[in-house]
């Protein structure tokens, strides 16, 4: 979708089926013997066209050169788009290996240097680079991002007013990138305060009630030339008025195929959880943004190995219930769609921390983390 087609977007979401799943999987692309990132996504790019026109229909740049996204296409339910993805995974990981390239899934490269990176060559990147300038060229981040079918746009924009509070407790399940720019930030989504913290219209959105609002305040971009497409719209939850989702685009890349898989069917819950909600009519009180925002410091700051507070409370508890919390909530949802949960004990950033505790320096712990990720996203069957 080129632009911003407000009359169509309704038409686009009342086409759309309720629960269908879309995934969306950065990967950095690297050197294999120094893990330097690699400025190759051309050369993968063409060569999937020339020898794999199907792989390269899944293929996507992302901002720079030596970064690459593996689309699942939409799938039937999280299942059916899990086992998309995982074809067309093996198939990227064994056209990097064949041209001499390895792929890594940290929300950062832990010493990369931005101003090294070259903006891929597409209308759309130029235009962003263009507009943003240093904001774009600082945002060397990788990402997960689950689309999910919502069918009617006003029911779509009242489901993510829900998952507002709910996008805090994701972004710390999923926290995955303590390294950036060659030194430990002392964070667990260093990728968030790179990215989230710096985009404009970026992070967690307004409360709208609705489409009218929504359209409203895109009107206002537009009327304004604040925005030439919808997409510079970069909420961490968003309607996509393109394919008539709603977009969960919160949490890092994650390490493990097996950790990617299990955060995208909890994110598929809790979409298809607030869908019911609506439905239901149950009571819901949008938590104001500063509170929200405390909770999102938190989970950048601390991830798993924190304190997040009930807002409803005013209490706190301790992170790694954020887990049980949204499985608790989502259970209904769950148990219809057949999603079941099984994370690790420590995810992406406490592994990382516990070895740099440990005294490893960053280049053993992002071997680690490569290695692990080579393992796992080329498996044919993922637990």
């Amino acid at each position: 979708m080129t632009g911003i087609d407000l009359d169509n977007a309704a038409e686009t979401f009342q086409r759309s089926v309720d629960f269908t799943v879309g995934l969306e999987e950065e990967f950095a692309i690297l050197d294999p013997t120094t893990l330097e990132l690699a400025p190759r996504f051309e050369d993968l790019r063409e060569a999937a066209n020339r020898d794999d026109p199907a792989l390269a229909a899944s293929i996507a740049g992302e901002l720079i050169c030596s970064e690459i996204e593996i689309v699942s296409g939409p799938g039937t339910g999280i299942a059916d788009a899990l086992e998309r993805q995982r074809r067309w995974r093996r198939g990227l990981f064994a056209l990097a290996e064949a041209h001499g390239l390895a792929l890594g899934a940290t929300g950062t490269h832990p010493w990369a240097d931005y101003r090294a990176q070259r903006v891929i060559d597409t209308e759309h990147y130029r235009m962003v680079e263009q507009t943003l300038q240093y904001v774009a060229w600082r945002n060397n981040t990788f990402s997960l991002h689950v689309h999910v079918g919502i069918q009617d746009i006003d029911r779509a924009v009242r489901v993510c007013d829900r998952l507002r509070p709910v996008l805090p407790l994701l972004l710390a399940v999923s926290a995955n990138s303590p390294y950036l720019d060659g030194r430990d930030s002392g964070l667990h989504s260093a990728r968030t305060q790179s990215f989230t913290r710096n985009f404009p219209r970026c992070g967690v959105p307004d409360a709208f009630g609705g489409w009218a609002a929504y359209r409203g305040y895109l009107q206002f971009l537009l009327d304004t030339q604040s925005i030439v497409e919808f997409t510079q719209v970069w909420w961490s939850v968003r309607p996509h008025l393109g394919f008539g989702t709603v977009e969960v685009r919160i949490c890092d890349a994650q390490a493990s195929a097996h950790e990617s898989g299990t955060l995208a069917a909890l994110i598929t819950a809790c979409v298809a959880q607030a869908a019911r909600d609506v439905d239901e009519g149950v009571t819901f009180a949008d938590p104001a943004p500063r509170l929200i925002e405390e909770n999102m410091w938190r989970a950048i700051r601390h991830g798993l190995d924190g304190h997040l507070i009930d807002l409803d409370r005013g209490e706190q508890y301790p992170a790694r219930q954020a887990i049980e919390r949204l499985a608790g909530w989502s259970a209904p949802m769950r148990s219809e769609l057949g999603i079941e949960l099984a994370f690790p004990e420590q995810n992406g950033a406490q592994r990382q921390r516990a070895m740099i505790d440990a005294g490893l320096s960053a280049a053993e712990v992002y071997a680690a983390s490569v290695k692990e990720t080579q393992q796992t996203y080329t498996e044919k069957v993922t637990a």
